[in-house]
């Protein structure tokens, strides 16, 4: 009987221990987050970072950079309660220390995160990144897509960050994390910058697709555009087409949630923006016998502790970090987006 309790003992523990082994083999967590300027304090001569130091007009400082860490931590270990995401997507980070930091804090260390980042033309010094899981991901490649415009040479915007690996299967994967212009200065007059971002990121989608017709693509970002405007939903060719869409379109998994009143990812004015989104080609929704998702499944993560009750606007909005010079203390201005893939 000793002998009985104490294997029933012994078994409790370990699967309270690894509560999540009967899981990890079955779903594959990707996240995309806009961070909303992560900075560290120190001053980069090389870039406009000014605002974001002791000193500068935001006194951005310690205090307020660990309370930064912490709340995007807890965000990102939230998204999905069985597991960290093998793959997170992260656009406004500042450099690779702000990466290694935010991977050592909280639970988010436990996920022994790998980083892929290059430093990009952005003059204010901000890039995309991705985080992931070695123990369910393996890098095998990256490079960095610059975007350049023939009309305006001078104008630097964020690169595309592409990284190639596989999953502990051994299914191959290609992901991409973008930041397209600010509507900063007018939609109007910025949607020419976004278009030709499309341009470039639809040229080496279908490098890809010629020689891999079956290719698993997932395209994350913010892309200051909505799912309907020209650079996505033409340019790009991510549409919500769930019948008789050709190979080589691509399917966008945040379309038809920006079709419902009330829901997005970035709030401005009281209206709701669907800026963040995932964009998958249809190998990875017809593969049902290998990771896979369904046309339902984008999802935006929130919590109450993440939102600020907007008096001005009579609703819940993302609680920003600033607005302006002024600190708010919140953990970002967007939402992040998320899809689980799922395997039989």
């Amino acid at each position: 009987m000793r002998l009985l309790t104490s294997f029933l003992i012994l078994s409790f523990v370990t699967y309270c221990a690894y509560p999540q082994r009967t899981h990890t083999d079955k779903i594959f967590t990707v996240a995309f987050y806009n961070t909303e300027n992560l900075f560290d304090t120190e001053n980069d001569p090389n870039t406009e970072d000014d605002e974001f130091t002791p000193e500068g007009a935001k006194n951005w400082d310690s205090e307020k950079y660990l309370k930064k860490l912490k709340d995007l931590s807890k965000v990102l270990q939230s998204i999905n309660a069985r597991e960290l995401p093998e793959i997170i997507g992260l656009c406004e980070v500042e450099n690779m220390k702000v990466l290694e930091d935010l991977i050592s804090t909280g639970k988010l260390k436990r996920g022994k995160y790998g980083i892929v980042h290059e430093e990009s033309e952005d003059k204010r010094g901000i890039d995309v990144a991705l985080l992931y899981r070695k123990d369910e991901f393996q890098y095998l490649s990256h490079r960095s897509i610059s975007v350049h415009f023939r009309h305006d040479t001078a104008s630097r915007v964020r690169n595309i960050l592409y990284v190639k690996g596989k999953t502990g299967k051994n299914e191959i994967f290609h992901f991409f994390v973008n930041h397209w212009k600010s509507r900063s200065g007018g939609i109007q007059a910025t949607e020419p910058k976004r278009i030709y971002t499309a341009v470039t990121l639809r040229k080496v989608v279908d490098s890809i697709l010629n020689f891999e017709p079956e290719a698993k693509i997932i395209i994350m970002g913010d892309f200051n555009d909505e799912p309907t405007n020209m650079s996505l939903h033409s340019i790009l060719q991510a549409n919500n087409k769930q019948k008789n869409a050709n190979s080589r379109e691509l399917y966008n998994l945040m379309y038809n949630k920006h079709n419902i009143n009330n829901i997005g990812t970035y709030s401005y004015k009281g209206n709701w923006n669907m800026l963040d989104q995932i964009i998958v080609s249809q190998k990875v929704i017809s593969d049902k016998k290998n990771y896979h998702c369904n046309f339902t499944s984008g999802t935006i993560y929130q919590d109450k502790w993440m939102m600020y009750d907007n008096p001005k606007v009579g609703m819940l909005t993302p609680n920003k970090t600033y607005g302006g010079d002024m600190y708010f203390g919140g953990v970002s201005d967007h939402l992040p987006v998320f899809v689980v893939l799922e395997k039989k």
